[in-house]
């Protein structure tokens, strides 16, 4: 796991080694053991290193390859690499390292663009061919790993957040309206390739983009997901053993591929706790489980320890629980921002920017259980949506999921599109899926949410949170087999039981009843959700400072509503809309005003 950064030019022109020296600052955090930067002509790599596999100073990047005149800078883990590294050796591939990284390099001397395809994990990765001068940019399945672009009109910029590509110059920080749009619609996501800032883009996950060295792009999906039931009928039971299966194979890859301990975060919900039992199944030897927890509010308690807690216990972990006192949230919560590449409505963001904190002093590699509520069901809104009947497949969706409708936009942005650009995003996205991938509307709700609104929600808030501190999370249910099988199972078997029945039934017996059969537990920041007090006048401030008005995002009125009765306002699915608006105004002077 590391930060990456780089250029690549087009015409006679060379890249900007200085530029890219200039973005390794901002990855610092991501790579905080080792740095370099490597440049032959058209090309400038950057890097930071978390060392993870292969500690030696044979695997630090860039690499470059004298052999086939390669270069990489990679971010992620493969888990696959040693299968691959066999079947290249026996091709007549020679390494001089024993990690990941290199794999890439002559995974790629051997298949050229197909290696992507056979790389099983979480990455992202430039790699520049000196002999051919073309760079191919590329991006895993489920987008666990960033890759942000900058593109001018004689080349490309690239890097793990977009701190690094502001910090580089001549990026274009104005606003993006449209994706104003969509942020404020799908509880700030903004789905690949837009991000809020004009200038600056993202790869979509499970794509590649080739760029030749007249600038001449190719951009192609290697992967997509297919959410409809095999021919062969299969029935529950067999679903059940494949489920688990996939998901021990999952955990034991994530297990197996570091050279330091890995650790669980344990949140005392279903999927955290399976994980802790299964990787104890596969071998775990001295556990590491980590819990954090905050203040109650009168509406909701702020910790799960009651539920983490016995399941330590019984798999005998070596466990630490962390109990954050408000004022420390709040005093924190401008070094969250700060680690955001993209704004964050996620309440839990500074939850797990302090439980990184916590944990980073005592491992390298967690897992995570992020991606289970999506993959098989979890989240109240979807029975809600199962159950609608009135309207096509978006109207459905929306009805149960989107933080404001069009006519509220229109209340809340001064300058909103003339369109309403959301909604008919998602009306594209469930007719294609309707067409051919998806068997039924609740198969194409969870196919649009794992590999889209997952990614730009939970899964970029884990990632950056975590690297933050250097530290890499690894997250089991979004291994892309794993969410193959899931998709293509009955819908009955995700959203029966209250929700992921199939995980529950692997669950049975090997964790508490307790925790089971508890109702549906978010990660909870009870005061930055309830916003009163302290939080209430940090928002007031940052929404009524001058910043905030010139940049005059909001029209006024909306926002004195809000702040005049901020407990009256939840979007659907529970979140703060006070807090949506101070948070972005806040991202902004953070990231766009200082740069």
């Amino acid at each position: 796991m590391c930060g990456i950064a780089g250029e690549f030019v087009w015409g006679d022109r060379r890249a900007d080694v200085d530029a890219v020296a200039r973005m390794l600052p901002a990855l610092a955090r991501r790579g905080p053991d080792a740095d370099g930067v490597w440049a032959s002509g058209r090309a400038a790599l950057g890097h930071r290193r978390l060392s993870i596999l292969d500690l030696s100073q044979r695997a630090h990047q860039p690499m470059f390859d004298p052999e086939t005149g390669l270069a990489l800078v990679f971010n992620g883990a493969i888990y696959n690499f040693r299968t691959l590294r066999a079947e290249l050796e026996r091709r007549g591939h020679r390494f001089f390292s024993s990690g990941d990284t290199e794999v890439i390099l002559k995974g790629y001397a051997e298949w050229g663009e197909g290696v992507v395809a056979r790389l099983h994990g979480m990455f992202a990765f430039a790699l520049f061919d000196s002999r051919t001068q073309k760079i191919l940019l590329a991006r895993d399945r489920m987008g666990i790993k960033p890759l942000y672009l900058a593109r001018s009109g004689h080349g490309i910029r690239f890097a793990s957040n977009t701190q690094a590509l502001l910090d580089s110059g001549g990026v274009d920080p104005a606003l993006d309206p449209e994706a104003l749009h969509l942020l404020f619609s799908l509880h700030a996501v903004v789905p690949a390739p837009r991000t809020v800032l004009r200038g600056i883009r993202k790869l979509q996950p499970g794509h590649y983009l080739l760029i030749e060295a007249d600038g001449h792009e190719h951009l192609e999906r290697y992967w997509q997901l297919c959410a409809r039931r095999p021919e062969q009928a299969i029935d529950d039971d067999e679903w059940r053993e494949r489920i688990e299966a996939g998901l021990r194979r999952a955990v034991r890859r994530r297990l197996e591929v570091a050279d330091v301990p890995v650790g669980v975060l344990l949140s005392g919900g279903l999927d955290s706790s399976l994980l802790v039992a299964l990787a104890v199944e596969e071998g775990a030897q001295d556990l590491r489980t980590f819990t954090v927890g905050f203040e109650d509010q009168p509406e909701e308690k702020g910790s799960e320890f009651e539920f983490s807690d016995p399941v330590a216990e019984r798999y005998a972990t070596d466990h630490q629980r962390t109990l954050i006192p408000n004022s420390e949230v709040l005093r924190r919560l401008p070094e969250a921002v700060a680690a955001m590449a993209e704004p964050m409505f996620g309440q839990d963001a500074v939850a797990f920017y302090l439980l990184a904190e916590q944990v980073s002093q005592h491992v390298k590699v967690v897992q995570s259980g992020q991606g289970a509520d999506e993959v098989f069901g979890g989240y109240f809104w979807y029975p809600k949506m199962a159950e609608e009947r009135s309207g096509d497949w978006a109207e459905r969706f929306r009805k149960h999921y989107f933080d404001r409708d069009d006519p509220e936009m229109r209340e809340l942005l001064a300058a909103p599109p003339p369109n309403d650009l959301a909604g008919e995003w998602l009306r594209a996205e469930l007719a294609m899926l309707e067409t051919d991938r998806a068997d039924s509307f609740i198969d194409a709700v969870l196919a649009l949410d794992v590999t889209t609104l997952i990614v730009d929600d939970p899964v970029k808030r884990v990632d950056n949170m975590t690297m933050a501190f250097g530290l890499e999370a690894r997250v089991p249910f979004l291994d892309h087999e794993l969410v193959e099988t899931a998709a293509a199972m009955p819908p009955h078997l995700k959203l029966g039981d209250g929700g992921k029945k199939v995980l529950k039934q692997i669950a049975r017996g090997r964790l508490p009843d307790a925790v089971l059969d508890r109702p549906k537990g978010y990660f909870p920041v009870p005061a930055l959700k309830y916003v009163r007090g302290d939080f209430l006048e940090f928002m007031r401030d940052i929404l009524g400072s001058q910043a905030a008005r010139e940049r005059g995002i909001y029209r006024p009125e909306y926002v004195q509503r809000l702040l005049d009765a901020p407990d009256q306002y939840f979007t659907r699915i529970q979140g703060s809309k006070l807090w949506h608006l101070a948070l972005l105004e806040f991202w902004l002077q953070t990231h766009v005003d200082r740069a």
